[in-house]
């Protein structure tokens, strides 16, 4: 990995990073990049997340699926675009659906680090991939260094939120038996925002009313959408 590892994450991650599949995840990204592939998002951007959301600071996490794969777009947060970036079309129905629910309009730009600031992990399960080649990082090794790190929240003795959107997110969560198992987290489950499916359920979930009103029951402060 070539990525500095954020401080609050380091005892959670070192110990999956030093094992032989993650060895093999860095040295494979670095024969692609050699290569001349180009891999989003760009060294430096990869563990954004992580930077932005220490671990003990996590309220609610949202889980992705990989980075946006057009160029500007990946900026290590999941759903989230740089400002001045078009915003994708899930991004799009998150603002409406946030509208509906909590009467937010969008900001007119897509980035969403004002989220993780307050405490919202926006993590992909991988967290590379090729330029113009959806997933074509899965399977590569980041599954079991963003499962660390959702594990570990789900560890934490915190209430929590995880928002689950799409089958992807909830097959992940499947992995982790503390989210479930302890009792003492909300999760959510819906469709996922992309234009093929939002109409069947994510649309009405009201998953960010959801989420402050769980905050806000377990003495955690609310998220300012």
């Amino acid at each position: 990995m070539s990525e500095a590892i954020p401080e609050s994450w380091k005892a959670v991650l070192d110990p999956v990073l030093a094992t032989p599949d993650a060895r093999r995840l860095g040295g494979w990204l670095k024969a692609e990049e050699a290569a001349g592939k180009q891999v989003y998002p760009p060294r430096g951007s990869r563990l954004r997340a992580l930077e932005l959301t220490p671990l003990d600071t996590v309220k609610v996490v949202i889980l992705g699926q990989d980075p946006y794969h057009g160029p500007g777009q990946a900026h290590g947060l999941c759903f989230s675009v740089p400002e001045g970036v078009k915003m994708p079309p899930s991004l799009v129905n998150i603002y409406k659906e946030l509208q509906s629910d909590q009467g937010v309009a969008s900001p007119g730009h897509g980035n969403l680090e004002h989220w993780a600031r307050q405490g919202v992990l926006l993590l992909n399960n991988s967290l590379t991939v090729e330029a113009h080649k959806a997933g074509s990082h899965a399977g590569k090794g980041w599954d079991a260094i963003t499962d660390a790190c959702v594990a570990a929240v789900a560890e934490r003795a915190e209430p929590t939120a995880f928002v689950l959107w799409g089958s992807h997110a909830q097959g992940k969560a499947a992995r982790i038996p503390a989210i479930a198992q302890s009792g003492r987290h909300l999760v959510l489950k819906s469709p996922h925002p992309s234009p093929l499916s939002a109409h069947r359920g994510f649309f009405g979930s009201r998953p960010f009313s959801q989420i402050n009103a769980f905050l806000s029951g377990n003495g955690r402060s609310p998220i300012d959408w």
